[in-house]
């Protein structure tokens, strides 16, 4: 068999206790034996070292010649559909990441969540289900999760029980492995959307409005400071990543991120990544580390993928600096909620502000704060759309110039609602007459 030798360990260790994936209305018991009887002496077959260095294409054609072959030799009763699916699996195991890579092809799933080797659940239309696939075992499903750390340089076991990291095409990872996660390992993935999202496409999928899409192509283009909130799998990287569209080419933007999945068009980006402590708890880079650096890399635009910590003191620095069009995002299920999360960051730095000052730095560094949220029925759609107007007395004022009120529900169960605007001058549109921007703004307004 071309590009394979004949071994007499296997490539991969197959016991005749351990159950294979079986998928489909064809995995009878009798089946399941005939796919691990046939597993068993493919690897046998398999020359691990000659198949690394295969395309995957290739591997996995003379994977299903080598399959066929042995079938027939072996009297092993599998259809062609089974023997290709066998095929399939073990090149996803040997070059892939095993039983995920069929999820990962699938571009209707938004969200892979391991919850062990035999509990997997993906996200589809903004809902959760259950999912068919599963691994061999826990050391299998441990054993991808290693991979998938090794592939960026990071390290996952034992002593190093969690890890951020991404695969190759930018999908965001989260990896924890016993003895902290009870039940074998949990791996939560962030799909890395294939097709770039901008706001036409927002708006087909009804997160939000033309009128709102414009105002914040507006805010983008004008270099003001926003910041976006929302919760977990809300769709804040997305509008980053939507608003981003509107820089100008000839701007430098340096990016700061945990784990990149920013997907920035221009052609003039810097991508600073942090990175962990080693075992003996040296070597840590941090996002406040990254955000002071980059202030000396002379940047005209700071994106941070999502501010958590004492780097938000920094990143208000540069705001109030000249660097203004900084963009940011944070946890925080109000507009409100978002400045007071930014003030608790800010304090968790220990840098003895007293409040009114870190709310005078927030006040003069932030214009607009978008709110989304990823709603009962599955949309994420935007909510608020909020500017930051200044401090009086010892309080921040907020003006929500975009609010989305709820109406109802459709047949289909999607629901309902509409914009409200507020028909006023914003405190920043002086910015909007330095770009020639604020009749398109009112003209926006207008429009809800």
């Amino acid at each position: 068999m071309t590009g394979f030798g004949r071994r007499a360990e296997a490539a991969l260790p197959v016991q005749a206790e351990v159950e294979m994936p079986v998928r489909g209305p064809e995995a009878t018991a009798g089946g399941k034996e005939a796919r691990l009887k046939l597993w068993a002496h493919v690897m046998e077959q398999i020359d691990a070292i000659s198949a690394a260095d295969m395309p995957a294409q290739r591997l996995r054609q003379e994977l299903e010649r080598l399959v066929h072959f042995l079938a027939d030799r072996h009297r092993i009763e599998l259809s062609a559909r089974e023997q290709a699916a066998l095929a399939q699996e073990i090149a996803d195991d040997m070059v892939g990441l095993g039983p995920l890579e069929q999820l990962l092809a699938d571009d209707t799933i938004t969200d892979i969540l391991v919850n062990g080797p035999n509990s997997i659940y993906v996200e589809k239309g903004g809902k959760l289900q259950r999912s068919e696939v599963c691994f061999r075992d826990a050391p299998h499903a441990a054993g991808v999760a290693q991979k998938i750390a090794a592939a960026v340089g990071r390290r996952v076991d034992e002593s190093s029980p969690m890890v951020d990291a991404r695969l190759a095409d930018g999908s965001r990872v989260n990896i924890v492995l016993p003895p902290l996660a009870l039940d074998g390992a949990c791996i939560s993935i962030r799909k890395f959307a294939r097709r770039r999202i901008d706001f036409a496409r927002m708006i087909q999928f009804g997160s939000l409005t033309p009128p709102v899409a414009r105002l914040l192509e507006i805010a983008g283009h004008c270099q003001l400071n926003i910041l976006i909130s929302g919760g977990t799998g809300s769709g804040k990287t997305t509008l980053l990543n939507a608003i981003s569209r509107q820089i100008d080419n000839g701007e430098r933007i340096v990016t700061i991120e945990d784990a990149a999945e920013l997907q920035l068009q221009q052609p003039h980006v810097v991508r600073l990544e942090t990175r962990p402590a080693n075992l003996e708890g040296r070597g840590e880079i941090s996002q406040r580390d990254l955000v002071r650096n980059a202030l000396r890399m002379r940047p005209d635009r700071i994106i941070l993928g999502e501010v958590r910590g004492s780097e938000a003191f920094d990143m208000l620095q540069a705001m109030n600096t000249g660097h203004d069009g900084s963009l940011g995002t944070l946890h925080a299920n109000t507009a409100r909620d978002a400045l007071i999360r930014l003030e608790n960051m800010v304090q968790m730095g220990s840098f003895g502000l007293p409040i009114r000052a870190i709310r005078t730095q927030i006040a003069s560094a932030i214009d607009l704060i978008v709110q989304i949220e990823r709603m009962r029925d599955g949309t994420r759609r935007i909510t608020q759309v909020s500017e930051v107007r200044g401090l009086e007395g010892d309080v921040i004022t907020m003006n929500d110039l975009a609010t989305f009120e709820y109406d109802g529900e459709d047949a289909q169960g999607r629901i309902t609602g509409h914009y409200r605007a507020a028909l006023i001058r914003p405190g920043f549109m002086h910015r909007l007459e330095y770009f020639g921007r604020d009749r398109a703004w009112m003209a926006a307004v207008a429009e809800f």
